[in-house]
């Protein structure tokens, strides 16, 4: 699965990379993230829990951080096990543009793939499960960085 997009977040650019780079908001922002944990500055352990058509699985992974270029992007690399369920596998590219003092536009490429019982759903319901877990993703992260504006 390939997927690629961009999102303009309502928030300066250095408060957009200290978003992604913390564990809580992180946890806060990615559908169904019950558990992320920092093991180092370019590493971090995680369970999300998610429904993909008939099938809720959970998946335990490592997450790990390369190329790091702050605050403009970095890569992520991630594989999670989902049991019977199968894997999923993965990276995007992530990049930081100025949109004006108050704004930052986030562009993403993402490569992923999936095994087991969940490959079997096809492709297209993955594909649309994806798109709107991104969706949910940079609804919370926007809603996140709001809250944190309105209390500084």
């Amino acid at each position: 699965m390939d997927m690629n997009g961009q999102e303009r977040i309502a928030a300066p650019i250095g408060a957009v990379w200290a978003a992604l780079n913390d564990p809580q908001v992180l946890k806060n922002c990615i559908p169904g993230c019950e558990a992320l944990e920092k093991q180092s500055d370019t590493e971090m352990t995680a369970k999300v829990v998610l429904r993909i058509g008939p099938i809720k699985a959970s998946f335990e992974g490592q997450v790990t951080l390369a190329n790091l270029n702050p605050p403009h992007s970095y890569s992520i690399q991630g594989e999670g096990k989902g049991g019977i369920a199968g894997f999923a596998k993965g990276g995007a590219d992530v990049s930081l543009v100025e949109d004006g003092p108050a704004a930052t536009v986030l562009s993403y490429t993402v490569k992923a793939d999936v095994g087991g019982k969940i490959a079997q759903l096809g492709g297209r319901l993955i594909d649309s499960t994806a798109r709107k877990l991104a969706g949910q993703f940079f609804a919370n992260l926007g809603t996140c960085l709001n809250d944190q504006s309105v209390g500084a």
